[in-house]
């Protein structure tokens, strides 16, 4: 099994989908990581429906579906942006016209040239083995571009997902952001479309996002976790389907959502912990009164063996027990 891996591995189509898996997954969280911030966790999914029309487009056309899947996931992406900033109607409407609309306009494209269904299977839930020497350049292209921006322009896009009248009283173009983050958003879409597919685009730009806010408390952690936690995933799922591709006809796009669903699965009760350790550390509000209510009957003795939480207060040390904070005052306990 080893050496049969490793001449899998060794294969140029198998390469191109190690390095066109790595891109994607530092991609498509840069951008998701906006989105969340933003409420818009689901304008991935929006904007992959689009680009199924831009798919077929391509393919009736001739032109490559890549090129013309970025076009109309662009178009949708500065469609829903308008829609919201003019407040006709809402962020979610807008991404519901988005779905039905694009998949039903990709599906009568591809009917009106003769193509069928079957031609869009490999973009809507990936084909990442199949992909040309081109298609990964195009890829990595992309990808290296999207990164660069989210990363480079963190604080500037931070402000704006964040604070928009805070942003726009700092001085920032605050439509020209939020534009560029539609738009990066919609070339993510089709640097992850062979990878994970249209129909599951989404999860990647979500999942790994998710995942990391169980685990950090700042937005620049969250958005380096994340990425590192998209990358995992994408080279994880890649090689399990690899593997299992000896037993079953295994999809690479699946295995890699469900690989992010796993990680996050498991940080969840990591992330409960810390928060609740957090919620432990918390000081006391500075209006709390002086007296504290004595505790009648405390038969155990906290010390530095005694098993419970000791936090530090001012000129003394509490012990969390019994969901109380207890501090040695003379002969009793005080709680807090």
């Amino acid at each position: 099994m080893t050496s049969d891996l490793a001449a899998l591995f060794s294969l140029p189509f198998m390469q191109r989908a190690l390095l066109a898996a790595f891109f994607t997954g530092l991609a498509a969280p840069a951008v998701g990581t906006y989105l969340v911030q933003r409420r818009m966790a689901l304008m991935g999914d929006g904007l992959g429906h689009v680009a199924v029309t831009g798919v077929a487009i391509g393919l009736v056309t001739g032109f490559a579906p890549t090129w013309t899947a970025v076009a109309a996931a662009v178009v949708g992406a500065v469609a829903i942006e308008v829609i919201r900033e003019r407040g006709n109607t809402n962020g979610d409407l807008a991404l519901a016209l988005l779905f039905y609309g694009g998949l039903a306009g990709g599906i009568f494209v591809a009917g009106l040239g003769g193509e069928t269904t079957a031609g869009l299977q490999q973009y809507l839930f990936g084909s990442i083995t199949t992909t040309s020497v081109t298609d990964v350049l195009v890829t990595v292209a992309l990808a290296v571009a999207v990164i660069v921006l989210c990363v480079g322009l963190g604080p500037q896009l931070f402000a704006i997902t964040q604070d928009q009248e805070f942003a726009q009283v700092a001085g920032l173009n605050v439509r020209a952001y939020n534009l560029m983050i539609a738009v990066l958003a919609a070339v993510s879409v089709t640097v992850a479309m062979r990878t994970v597919g249209l129909l599951l685009v989404s999860a990647l730009m979500v999942i790994p996002v998710a995942t990391a806010q169980q685990l950090t408390r700042s937005f620049r952690s969250t958005l380096l976790i994340s990425m590192g936690l998209g990358v995992t995933a994408s080279l994880g799922g890649l090689v399990v389907a690899a593997v299992a591709s000896y037993q079953a006809d295994v999809a690479p796009g699946a295995t890699i959502v469900l690989l992010s669903l796993l990680c996050f699965a498991l940080a969840w009760p990591v992330g409960a912990a810390l928060r609740r350790r957090e919620r432990d550390r918390v000081p006391f509000p500075a209006d709390q009164p002086s007296d504290h209510v004595p505790s009648s009957t405390h038969p155990h003795v906290h010390g530095e063996e005694c098993g419970h939480r000791a936090i530090a207060h001012g000129d003394h040390v509490d012990y969390v027990h019994d969901g109380h904070r207890h501090a040695p005052h003379g002969s009793h306990y005080d709680e807090h």
